[in-house]
């Protein structure tokens, strides 16, 4: 898992809301995350020689072994599979 300690930016960057509606505090949650990942991503390409930097990689001590057979959700493809359902139905 990839931790920053980065600080937020006011960029105006909104996506696009398609035929959804999106509250104005949704909207600055999406842009917060996005612009903080982008953040991430160049701090990590630009440290990549380096030896430590903004970013750094948190590794549990004691893994929680209840957790040992979980597998990450891909929530895009879990949206685009929802949505190929409905529109079946």
């Amino acid at each position: 898992r990839v931790v920053y300690n980065g600080k937020r930016s006011g960029g105006p960057r909104s996506p696009g809301a398609g035929s959804e509606i999106f509250t104005p505090a949704h909207e600055e949650n999406v842009r917060f995350i996005y612009e903080a990942w982008q953040c991430v991503e160049r701090d990590l390409r630009s440290q990549m020689g380096s030896e430590r930097g903004l970013v750094e990689e948190y590794v549990e001590k004691m893994p929680n072994p209840s957790l040992k057979a979980f597998k990450p959700v891909d929530l895009g493809d879990l949206k685009r599979r929802n949505t190929q359902d409905a529109k079946k139905s």
